[in-house]
């Protein structure tokens, strides 16, 4: 839903609350939906793969890098939907198994949403899962064509990675563990660009970051609040 997301955002302010985001879809129907019940469905969906609340800090610090980066947007948009459901997330592995130009076999991925589900859903949901996960990840750039879908390398932002870095750290990865996550993994992009792209994410105030002697450090201290930060789950 990248075409509704950029269009909600464009009309809502960053400040906006999620009652603002609701009347935006709902009684200003900014994505343009035909009928109420549309326009009710889609609030949801949105709402489910996005939270469109900035209490939520994984919506409120990518609507931050959002604005900040055009180019990176459909990467953002992609991370924060991995963070919030599970069934994309049960996707990444046969995606990012392909190499440069391979086509994906559907069965791959209905193998990997019926491995996530177990036995809750039935096959026509499994085959609307297939086409919505398989859509998203065209839409953000990893996979190309209509009907056949092939593997394409995404280019990664400094914004996309501080992103990835911030979700990681939130689920308690630090140090060089930051650089190698599920979050990180979906960027196609080498741990050693990674550094150096995170080294330009910092000097355009998206994150922390110490390197020197082999250690990195990274750190949402200015982007995260200090109960957010608290509630990590860090061990190191």
């Amino acid at each position: 839903m990248y075409a509704e997301l950029e269009q909600v955002l464009l009309a809502v302010p960053p400040d906006g609350r999620r009652e603002r985001y609701s009347a935006a879809i709902i009684d200003e129907n900014v994505t343009g939906k035909r009928t109420a019940s549309t326009r009710s469905l889609t609030n949801q969906r949105l709402g489910e793969l996005y939270a469109l609340d900035p209490v939520v800090p994984i919506f409120r610090v990518m609507r931050r890098y959002w604005d900040a980066d055009q180019e990176g947007r459909r990467l953002l948009a992609l991370l924060c939907a991995l963070a919030r459901d599970p069934l994309l997330r049960a996707t990444v592995p046969p995606v990012l198994a392909l190499d440069p130009d391979e086509e994906l076999a559907r069965q791959r991925m209905i193998d990997a949403i019926r491995s996530a589900a177990d036995e809750r859903l039935n096959d026509a949901i499994v085959d609307k899962v297939v086409r919505n996960t398989s859509s998203t990840w065209a839409q953000a750039g990893h996979l190309t064509g209509r009907v056949r879908k092939h593997r394409e390398s995404v280019t990664a932002s400094p914004y996309a990675v501080a992103y990835a870095l911030l979700l990681g750290y939130l689920l308690g990865a630090r140090g060089t563990r930051l650089f190698a996550t599920l979050w990180t993994a979906v960027l196609d992009t080498s741990q050693e660009k990674l550094i150096f792209l995170a080294m330009d994410a910092k000097r355009l105030g998206a994150l922390n970051l110490k390197h020197g002697g082999g250690v990195i450090e990274v750190d949402f201290t200015s982007i995260l609040t200090p109960e957010e930060i608290r509630e990590s789950h860090g061990t190191d």
